[in-house]
């Protein structure tokens, strides 16, 4: 079977709907589905995603085959009310011919029968029910500021790793007993690899594309940009060698903010477990949330300000 990248994306994401939106918000359902059918051939303006999802498809013309990347429409919308996004899509050139219109529901459980590697969405819920159900997913946040974006063709992919690459097993373990504990505990385990997270398919999925280029000439780049410093990065590269997995660049940062970096590599997304370091990134580049782990219950009685004090070095 041909190497296929799918990627899953709602309309919210895809497209600026923030005035429809509050009119189905102020006003209710049936306000908001006159407004889209009254503007149905007003086009929207692009969306937080919109970039990413413009050298996603690029990608295809570089490989000469228009079904290697797929870009599906997942959407709350009626059929009736999605005729806005679809003309919208049409006036880009977006090459997006499979949608879901929900009619209201959440769309998750379209992902995995539409065999999504990744589901981009700007609805925190339909984001963790996606999760629940094994799914990659992520919230794509709104920007805080100019995003910076590639000013070449080429993808660039920036993942955190604990809780998003790999399990928060080890990240469970410096919240429960602090970092010198940590560090012995990843030196201990360095040659045993790290759990699955719950994006490792996605990054699989890049991978089997990026591997369909040589090195040199690809169109695609992935980074590793983490907190964690020496000695526990031994462990991180062990798992992704045990994974055959190629990460372009990993980043250790030991605890120094993950925005300069970000803006260095020049990232078109960047997903995070944590709050916090995707409050600081959205400003600099697309942000996904991915609400997975122990950073995502409830911070473990932490608290918001015990997070904080913790992140440095966590994540």
């Amino acid at each position: 079977m041909p190497v296929r990248l799918v990627v899953a994306i709602s309309s919210r994401a895809l497209f600026d709907l923030s005035e429809s939106h509050r009119v189905f918000e102020t006003e209710g359902i049936d306000a908001y589905c006159r407004y889209q059918t009254a503007h149905e051939d007003d086009v929207l303006a692009p969306g937080v995603a919109f970039p990413l999802a413009r050298k996603l498809l690029a990608l295809n013309e570089r490989l000469g085959d228009r079904g290697r990347v797929e870009l599906i429409l997942l959407s709350r919308n009626s059929s009736d009310t999605g005729l806005r996004i679809f003309n919208s899509i049409r006036h880009y050139g977006l090459e997006v011919s499979r949608a879901a219109f929900a009619g209201g529901a959440s769309p998750y459980r379209y992902v995995s029968a539409f065999g999504a590697h990744l589901f981009l969405s700007a609805d925190p819920n339909d984001v963790r029910l996606a999760l629940c159900a094994g799914c990659a997913a992520a919230t794509i946040l709104p920007l805080q500021g100019p995003a910076a974006t590639g000013g070449d063709q080429t993808l660039r992919v920036a993942f955190d790793g604990d809780s998003v690459i790999f399990s928060d097993q080890a990240e469970r373990i410096y919240r429960s007993h602090g970092l010198e504990v940590f560090n012995a505990s990843e030196s201990a385990a360095a040659h045993e690899p790290l759990a699955d997270g719950p994006f490792k398919g996605f990054l699989v999925a890049l991978h089997q594309i990026q591997a369909l280029f040589s090195t040199a000439e690809s169109p695609l780049r992935t980074a590793l940009i983490t907190s964690r410093g020496a000695p526990s990065h031994e462990r991180v590269i062990r798992t992704l060698r045990a994974w055959g997995i190629r990460i372009d660049e990993a980043l250790f940062l030991g605890g120094l903010g993950k925005g300069p970096f970000l803006q260095a590599f020049d990232a078109d997304i960047f997903f995070d477990d944590q709050q916090v370091h995707c409050d600081s990134a959205r400003g600099l580049v697309a942000t996904g949330h991915v609400p997975h782990g122990v950073a995502n219950e409830g911070f473990d009685g932490i608290g918001v300000a015990g997070q904080m004090s913790m992140v440095a070095e966590g994540g």
